[in-house]
């Protein structure tokens, strides 16, 4: 199978992330040819593989890591949530080493070579306020105050990784109210508390205005 053949199968797709089986489905061929030819071109650097049946085109103005999450989540589903949200929604400055997403699989980490991916297990009662990331459909993203809550939720459990938040800033847009809403719904008494208790906390810190 020739390089065009695949690229404008890549450009059929109409995406930086793609995996051999859609290649193969959009040109007709074996899945065995698409993936050697897939793996050439790896190798001349102009795709990258990211996992097993997975690649990606860096190189792409509209490549990001944050396209891999509904991927490298399987059969699961997931939203970018917790310091990776908040760094999206310009609330804190500091990129987190890891993107970081709430899942309703296990708790995982995917290291891949464009980066690693750190996977939550949330309550699936509370696997909730995400949205589309700008209006597109690339992949999910928590709204600010549900970003805030599960970072607030996963500090409470067992090794407590966001024990110590970076300085967070909150703009006009957000509502103390609407995370509190959520914190709310948390389905274990113990960690609902401790979440309605830095919440409070946090916006004692904040300058009062009326659509706080």
């Amino acid at each position: 199978m020739s390089r065009l053949s695949i690229t404008k199968a890549i450009q059929t797709i109409g995406r930086p992330v793609f995996t051999s089986r859609e290649i193969a489905l959009v040109t007709e061929g074996s899945l065995s040819s698409v993936s050697h030819s897939l793996e050439r071109m790896a190798r001349q650097g102009i795709i990258r593989k990211v996992a097993r049946g997975l690649w990606c085109a860096p190189s792409d103005p509209r490549f990001t890591p944050f396209l891999l999450v509904p991927f490298l989540a399987g059969s699961h589903q997931a939203y970018v949530s917790f310091l990776s949200a908040l760094n999206l929604h310009g609330m804190i400055e500091q990129i987190p080493h890891s993107t970081f997403c709430a899942t309703t699989g296990h708790t995982r980490l995917r290291t891949t070579p464009v980066g690693s991916f750190s996977f939550h297990r949330i309550h699936p009662n509370f696997f909730a306020g995400f949205d589309w990331y700008r209006g597109g459909r690339e992949f999910l993203i928590a709204t600010p105050e549900k970003a805030l809550v599960d970072s607030l939720y996963l500090s409470s459990r067992r090794g407590r990784q966001f024990r110590f938040f970076p300085e967070i800033e909150f703009g006009g847009g957000f509502r103390f109210r609407t995370a509190e809403d959520w914190a709310r719904r948390i389905p274990y008494a113990r960690i609902r508390k401790y979440v309605q208790a830095q919440l409070k906390s946090l916006r004692r810190r904040r300058p009062t205005t009326p659509a706080a």
